[in-house]
């Protein structure tokens, strides 16, 4: 059978399963939609969250970017990796003994000010916005290739499958349905690596593979480096980015993943907070087997690209490179009319250029893989963009209905009404980040780390000092996140977009990328929110005694609501 066959049967049955699940587990109450009930298993609640993080960034993007920048990418492996450990061992069980449904809600409560769960709102939009635009575009590359239809077709199908089931199962249906997005996701994420593996060193383990050697036995890396020292590349072992940018990219990134909103969220649906450190235990156990083969995917998809196009007749280029040419992400531009591909690093000379969002996607093609495998990633790479997508959706929604309308517009709306507004409110925020999808600001891993630098900026201050220090009041925190965010925004606009001028590399502020400035604005709030917490009055003795609480172990029971 065809590609396209086989993706139509894997995705169906997949989607079909979603669909059943959502439908079988749909939410009847505002705590089942925004917190599944509290009583999911810490073994459901791993896998719903390692699926939850492990987004199209992971799935598709970050090995993309390994593969093309070598050392340099491998920025994006630590800190989402460092960022998890964080998030699990230093946030998680606090906040979920603290027992309330948003993050919002927790800072709105902590800072006792409807002005901070105000700002903390705008945020968690901000912050999950940013993140869906880069699931939404995931979405869009695979039904574009796969499916054949055009990418803004690919985001609207996406749109339409994830509306359905986050609407109506809430976080009841989405815990359900990410359990077995997972088991998809790093199902079709393994197969084409072991095969691969097998192909290039004889080892079936991919993790031994990276550093294993070819029939001849020379070493895969050192070979790859000889490849980029030919073509003009610097040697893939090498990195190019300042140690300071490396340093501050690294750090925005775990610390973003500690204050994502949609990551954290997942601790309050399991029923006690010795759950939700098991939770985050089995979580990290399932996100570690895709996050130690991704760097031998990048090795692997490199080394054959190179091989299989470089120096080649265009001609006679393999099926693969027209099916991918189709789609506009991949382009040969014959410069010097001889008919050969030439992929150079000198940019007035190459003719080849490459989306680096595809390279695991086609990494199964490129290595003659069977059809029905890479159908498979397909598959994969659309569960781990709408098991993101519709935590993401999950937060813009509870963060609107309960956040804005519960706690702050009308404090007497009935439970069926805040369900309603819940479940509109997701529906315009698919339609936004259908928009988003649609015209991304980058390819997905670029758009995916600002969202985390937009969080690090922001909330993991607020959060961090809301559960360690009982001296951190309401306007510390109000002027830290404020501050914070707004300057992440301002680099962003100005060096991402070129809002106002100037914004070249040769501009940023020494030296530091926009995905690294998360962690400077985060600093910038962390020294504000200290020190204006420092000349206004202290927080109320109830609110320090809620503090002092929250990081007891005994009792670890049921949280309070």
């Amino acid at each position: 059978m065809s590609i396209q066959i086989w993706t139509w049967i894997l995705v169906g049955i997949t989607f079909t399963l979603y669909i059943g699940i959502a439908i079988w587990s749909r939410a009847g109450s505002t705590k089942e939609f925004y917190v599944a009930g509290g009583g999911v298993s810490p073994l459901a609640n791993g896998l719903a969250t390692a699926a939850d993080w492990m987004s199209a960034a992971s799935f598709i993007s970050m090995a993309g970017l390994i593969s093309f920048n070598g050392y340099d990418g491998s920025v994006y492996l630590m800190g989402w990796t460092g960022g998890y450990v964080l998030l699990a061992l230093l946030l998680a069980p606090y906040l979920r003994k603290f027992g309330k449904f948003t993050v919002p809600d927790f800072i709105g409560d902590r800072y006792y000010s409807n002005v901070a769960r105000s700002v903390a709102v705008f945020c968690a939009l901000l912050v999950s916005f940013t993140y869906v635009a880069g699931q939404m575009r995931g979405v869009g590359l695979v039904f574009s290739r796969f499916l054949e239809v055009d990418i803004n077709t690919g985001v609207i199908i996406g749109m339409i499958i994830v509306l359905f089931y986050a609407v109506l199962g809430g976080m009841k249906g989405i815990t359900y349905t990410q359990v077995a997005q997972y088991c998809v996701l790093i199902f079709a994420f393994m197969v084409p690596a072991i095969f691969i593996s097998i192909q290039m060193t004889g080892n079936p383990i991919p993790q031994l593979g990276f550093g294993g050697a070819d029939e001849n036995g020379v070493y895969l890396l050192d070979k790859l480096d000889g490849l980029h020292k030919e073509l003009g590349f610097a040697a893939y072992t090498s990195g190019s980015k300042t140690t300071l940018d490396v340093f501050l990219i690294t750090a925005a990134l775990m610390f973003g993943t500690a204050g994502l909103p949609h990551v954290i969220v997942r601790f309050f649906t399991v029923k006690k907070v010795s759950d939700a450190r098991k939770s985050a235990g089995w979580a990290l156990l399932l996100i570690a087997i895709l996050y130690t083969t991704a760097p031998a995917i990048s090795l692997f998809s490199r080394t054959n690209l190179i091989e299989t196009v470089s120096n080649k007749e265009y001609k006679k280029l393999p099926e693969w490179f027209g099916n991918w040419e189709k789609t506009g992400l991949i382009k040969f531009d014959d410069k010097n009319n001889d008919g050969r591909v030439q992929y150079l690093a000198d940019a007035s000379k190459n003719e080849l250029i490459v989306d680096k969002d595809i390279m695991v996607l086609a990494n199964p093609e490129i290595a003659g893989l069977p059809n029905w495998v890479i159908a498979l990633v397909a598959a994969g790479a659309l569960a781990a963009a709408l098991s993101t997508a519709a935590g993401l959706l999950l937060v813009i929604s509870a963060s609107v209905s309960h956040d804005l309308i519960k706690k702050m517009i009308n404090p007497n709306i009935t439970e069926k009404g805040e369900l309603i507004a819940a479940r509109l409110s997701a529906v315009v925020a698919v339609c936004v980040a259908g928009y988003f999808g649609i015209n991304p600001p980058d390819f997905v891993a670029a758009t995916v780390a600002l969202a985390f630098g937009l969080a690090a900026a922001s909330f993991f201050p607020a959060i961090i000092l809301g559960i360690f220090s009982k001296r951190m009041n309401k306007e510390g925190a109000i002027l830290g996140m404020l501050i914070g965010i707004l300057l992440m925004l301002f680099y962003m606009m100005k060096f991402k977009f070129d809002w106002f001028g100037g914004g070249t590399k040769e501009d940023w502020w020494f030296g530091i990328s926009s995905e690294g400035f998360g962690t400077v604005a985060m600093i910038v709030n962390f020294f504000v929110a200290i020190v204006v917490s420092r000349f206004t009055p202290e927080p109320p003795e109830e609110v320090r005694e809620i503090v002092e609480s929250i990081r007891i172990p005994s009792g670890a029971g049921d949280a309070t609501h």
